[in-house]
């Protein structure tokens, strides 16, 4: 049991006993390293109660030091697992006795899903959607964050206890996908993934820069005749084609409906491959060519029940100025819809194939943090319980030292490019250490992979969502400091250890007296279930990042102060490697949480 469930009720005696008040909260918190103490109480708070007008009247004021020093002494006496206390100000610190820890340690010590939730029969489900990538041109670095992000959030909220689906919406129609259609055509010669060997998302990412390199000649050629800017930019031939062809599309022209599905196959088979490299998976899919006419109906029911409003024009809007917004357009004059009342119907569509659906988390940058307070709102203004638990994991966008990437001029980091460069690196530096005898090429190759997607990974997720990042991919796989490679390296010497106890150590510890180190290592290990519950609220991956590196931090110091397979007390030596499985259980199962894999031996 953990420490806040077993002091929560002897406390709440304590004050009613001591001061013949009723609390209902007690507010807990770590002890700071500067004092003596396990876990520490806030006095602060009881003090207005119990000098208060319903305290008892003939009573002296009690400040801070001495009720806390009154609810110490009464949980010494009254409490098995409180050895000693000492009051700082206003914070009660309690000692916790080497019985409590070693019992606890002995609960948890075979439990290799440790801090996991399992789902409660019947509970609404979460929806995650992340990557969410256009079908003219291949993932890029941005796209790698996404898709962490919204793998490791999905996860993590699994593990938190809630039944979770992943999805994507897929952008496959529209004026770029049709540039590179169109491009193509014109510039293509015939060519095929299989033609050029490129992978089919890359083969038309090129003809997506090709569009953009001659549609700049077209402008600068119409300038020169005189024309503006922005009358170039209308009137160049290729945009015109671009929008024809566009306009073919919608009207179900055969020959640009059969090269729109060949070429998207190409980018879907592209994808795949980056996906599976990257670690991230989906249990459903959902593409804009089919959504895009979602959320009409619904408007029109909307609009009869006074939740929207017409203009005269015909176009549809809904005023959201009383709840600190604007007024937001949801269906054109002519009846066409816009990206709101896309994903109006596309959000409701998916509650009705998903029928336990309670609520949908977004992984979208931040550049869209309006759209969506607007599309929450417009749900709950609809009357959609669900709406109610809607979320934007709102992100910053990465960069590298070199600055920004733009995808139309071909300056983007390829997903694929950083994934094979990671890999690269983290073979350099593996093989530089010179730590790999007896290791196959097929076991390095796979190390080097694990390594560097582990780099690559961790250092993405460190960060917390909200801010915006640069990357550095040789700081990334250092072996030293906050990366993935010092996790994975301090897992695999662990793993190193249990090859070496060639003893049984399966019994159960009685162990009366820890060492300070293995008290301290026990304390760590205890927070990871309330971390994956934090994080799980705050769809904030960081949370199990930071935590993971703090508890290897925590086993180094042990590793370095404390003898394991070297002690003489078998009991002490036993204890010790079971505390060094189960530390490195929870590394792999936070590192699963990450999506980042650990190796057996570095």
């Amino acid at each position: 049991m953990l420490l806040q469930e077993i002091l929560l009720q002897p406390i709440k005696n304590a004050v009613a006993q001591l001061f013949q008040i009723s609390i209902e909260k007690v507010e807990f918190q770590a002890t700071k390293k500067d004092f003596e103490g396990d876990i520490t109480m806030v006095v602060f708070p009881l003090v207005k109660q119990i000098n208060g007008l319903e305290a008892m009247p003939n009573r002296a004021k009690l400040n801070p030091l001495e009720i806390g020093t009154k609810i110490g002494e009464y949980l010494v006496e009254n409490v098995a697992v409180v050895s000693k206390f000492n009051v700082v100000a206003g914070f009660l610190n309690l000692v916790i006795s080497d019985e409590y820890y070693v019992t606890y340690f002995n609960s948890i010590k075979n439990d290799n899903s440790y801090g996991f939730v399992t789902p409660t029969e019947g509970e609404k489900a979460v929806m995650v959607e992340y990557s969410s990538p256009n079908t003219n041109k291949p993932l890029h670095l941005g796209h790698i964050r996404n898709n962490l992000l919204g793998y490791s959030v999905a996860e993590i909220i699994k593990a938190s206890g809630k039944k979770v689906y992943k999805t994507q919406i897929i952008n496959d129609r529209g004026i770029h996908i049709c540039k590179s259609m169109l491009a193509w055509q014109k510039f293509g010669n015939g060519q095929t993934p299989n033609s050029t060997g490129l992978k089919g998302d890359k083969l038309v990412g090129n003809f997506y820069v090709e569009f953009d390199k001659a549609y700049k000649v077209e402008i600068a050629s119409l300038m020169a005749e005189g024309k503006t800017e922005e009358e170039a930019k209308k009137q160049a031939p290729l945009i015109l084609e671009a929008q024809q062809m566009l306009l073919d599309w919608e009207n179900g022209k055969p020959d640009v409906i059969e090269l729109w599905k060949t070429m998207n196959q190409w980018v879907y088979d592209g994808f795949s491959v980056t996906y599976t490299n990257l670690g991230v998976d989906f249990d459903s899919y959902y593409y804009e060519s089919n959504t895009y006419l979602l959320g009409k109906d619904v408007v029109e029911e909307g609009l009869s029940r006074g939740v929207f409003f017409k203009k005269e024009d015909g176009s549809v809007w809904i005023d959201l100025t009383a709840d600190g917004l604007d007024e937001k357009i949801v269906l054109r004059s002519d009846g066409t819809s816009v990206y709101m009342t896309q994903d109006i119907g596309t959000a409701i569509q998916r509650v009705r194939d998903f029928s336990d659906i309670g609520g949908m988390v977004y992984t979208v940058g931040n550049e869209q943090d309006y759209h969506f307070k607007v599309l929450f709102l417009i749900l709950k203004k609809l009357g959609y319980e669900w709406a109610e638990n809607l979320f934007h994991l709102s992100y910053g966008m990465v960069e590298l030292p070199s600055g920004k990437m733009k995808s139309r001029e071909g300056t983007v980091v390829d997903a694929d490019d950083l994934m094979a460069e990671m890999t690269t690196t983290a073979q350099q530096i593996s093989e530089d250490l010179g730590k790999l005898d007896g290791y196959s090429e097929e076991e390095k190759a796979s190390l080097y992979k694990t390594i560097g997607l582990g780099a690559l990974k961790y250092y993405m997720l460190k960060v917390d969502p909200k801010k915006q990042m640069m990357f550095n991919p040789e700081e990334s796989v250092d072996f030293n400091g906050n990366t993935g490679p010092f996790i994975q390296y301090t897992y695999a010497r662990i793993q190193s250890i249990l090859r070496k106890a060639t003893f049984d150590y399966s019994s159960e510890s009685k162990l009366l007296e820890l060492h300070e180190k293995e008290k301290e290592l026990i304390k760590q290990v205890q927070l990871f279930p309330e971390v994956i519950q934090s994080a799980a609220e705050n769809h904030s991956p960081a949370l199990i990042a930071n935590y993971t590196y703090d508890l290897v931090k925590e086993f180094n110091s042990f590793y370095q102060n404390v003898s394991i397979l070297g002690e003489d007390n078998l009991d002490k030596k036993v204890f010790r490697v079971q505390l060094s499985k189960s530390v490195s259980q929870v590394i792999k199962n936070a590192f699963g949480l990450l999506g980042i894999n650990v190796p057996e031996r570095m």
